[in-house]
């Protein structure tokens, strides 16, 4: 067999590569995303106080350290048997509503989008955020870093650094905000509905009314029918901080509706020889492998499984898109993978509107923001819905708080299963008679990129070393020299 490596894939987080084999006619026999990492995070927190957790966990990852922040918060709350007053809840979801705004903001116009942008056929050198540059214009370059700049003002503001926030306590919050402060939040607030107003109105008018880019979203390429999860509100409305857990079938229909602490009665683990990245499936349905359908535990955490499980979304600009999404694309569910894109923006301006909502409680600003534990630490789990899928963290205890065990079921790892499928289902309905181009395998590495997977988050090598090979070649294609680092 022939075989093609994208190594490394691009514009994600983390680190990975894919294996494509041919087989004697030129077809693709399979396809295999692998991340040769070890992920060892969960094991050298044991022995830790459990308070160290929310600083500790945000450093699994510079790109969304606020969703393990808050993950991890949250589970002391539960550790600590502590209820947080309301106004701490709501600074909580209101700093979270921000990171929202400026994760997607990212992911949008830095990694995802320079495939619609610029194009996914586009030279390689040009398929990056200075691509996006040059099609967009400065103007709209300087809405973006605005956007990214001032999202990252206020978390410093609320969370007390730009990244790696050490705010959370089990309780509650170390500190508030002031009058003032939360008069500048909300005009910021109301400045970032409108940058994702406009970002969708770009997304319309970029990628929506082109025929091809339609066509390449509504295609089988890009297809999976699989199981969907996500968190909502009491009236099953989209909610990244609380909520329930709702998971609904291919077909649309609810499976399973679970408060967070019991997800060990609906989501089991599994491994594969080929990576160290766990694959997560519903317990109840069972693993079948990597196939589609009602009868394989396969599920997806994404935006758009998000939107999938939700009746609409909570906030009212959003839910008209909502259902323009859906209108648009054939009603629910929505099974094309690079239908995330939009569901993205969706959630983008929910993100935004719901700030604003919170900016403007007369509530926000009480000194009333933390509950003090008093009741002996045991087992605590905190879940929230992270950009990437949703993110449960789980911790034990001895009597004096300090950590014997602890379990983190990322984002990413969700989606782990779907992802390696897109991948192969992908480079199979597009390479054929061994014929490939790197537009090609750009094409292939958007299958994974709509997920906007965060491998830092869901893997980490042990003892904290990066495999790399660096393959220096002639004009020619001859290989000149091999470098490499950490590889057997």
């Amino acid at each position: 067999m022939k075989r093609i490596s994208i190594d490394p894939i691009t514009r994600l987080e983390g680190h990975g590569k894919i294996d494509i084999f041919l087989d004697d006619q030129g077809e693709v026999a399979n396809a295999y995303l692998q991340i040769p990492e070890l992920r060892g995070f969960e094991r050298f927190c044991v022995g830790r106080p459990a308070e160290d957790m929310p600083n500790l966990t945000a450093r699994i990852c510079g790109v969304c350290p606020e969703a393990h922040h808050m993950a991890a918060t949250k589970a002391l709350d539960d550790l600590f048997h502590v209820t947080p007053p309301p106004a701490a809840k709501k600074l909580r979801e209101l700093f979270y509503s921000i990171f929202y705004v400026t994760d997607h903001t990212t992911h949008f116009y830095a990694l995802g989008g320079p495939d619609f942008v610029v194009g996914p056929q586009a030279p390689r050198a040009e398929r990056n955020i200075l691509g996006v540059v040059k099609k967009v214009g400065m103007d709209i370059a300087s809405k973006v870093l605005k956007m990214r700049r001032d999202g990252h003002e206020l978390i410093k503001m609320i969370g007390g650094r730009r990244v790696h926030p050490n705010w959370g306590l089990p309780g509650g919050v170390s500190k508030g905000i002031d009058e003032e402060q939360r008069r500048e939040i909300e005009r910021l607030g109301r400045e970032a509905v409108e940058f994702a107003t406009f970002s969708l109105k770009l997304f319309h008018d970029l990628v929506l009314k082109n025929t091809e880019y339609v066509k390449l979203i509504t295609g089988d390429v890009y297809v999976h029918k699989t199981y969907n999860m996500g968190m909502v509100d009491a009236r099953n409305c989209t909610n990244f901080y609380d909520g329930m857990i709702r998971v609904t079938g291919p077909d649309g229909k609810e499976h399973a509706k679970y408060h967070p602490s019991q997800y060990r009665e609906y989501v089991a683990e599994r491994v594969e020889p080929w990576s160290y990245l766990k694959f997560p499936y519903l317990k109840k349905v069972g693993w079948k492998g990597f196939v589609d359908g009602v009868d394989s535990g396969i599920y997806k955490a994404t935006p758009l499984s998000r939107c999938n499980v939700a009746d609409a979304m909570a906030t009212p600009l959003a839910d008209a898109e909502f259902h323009r999404m859906y209108e648009t694309l054939g009603g629910k569910p929505i099974h094309h993978t690079l239908a995330t894109h939009w569901a993205r923006l969706i959630e983008l301006l929910y993100a935004a509107e719901r700030w604003v909502e919170l900016a403007a409680d007369s509530e926000i600003t009480s000194k009333d923001y933390r509950t003090i534990p008093t009741e002996t630490p045991t087992e605590g789990i905190g879940c929230v819905e992270a950009p990437r899928g949703t993110l449960t963290h789980h911790y034990v205890t001895d009597s004096r708080g300090i950590l014997t065990k602890v379990n983190l079921v990322v984002g990413t790892t969700n989606n782990n299963a779907p992802i390696s499928m897109s991948v192969k289902k992908a480079a199979q309905g597009l390479i054929h008679q061994g014929k490939v181009s790197e537009g090609l395998l750009n094409m292939v590495e958007m299958a994974f990129r709509a997920y906007d997977p965060c491998f830092g988050c869901a893997t980490h090598n042990l003892p904290g070393q990066m495999p790399l090979e660096v393959t220096i070649r002639d004009p020619e294609g001859n290989v000149l020299q091999r470098l490499t680092q950490h590889l057997a």
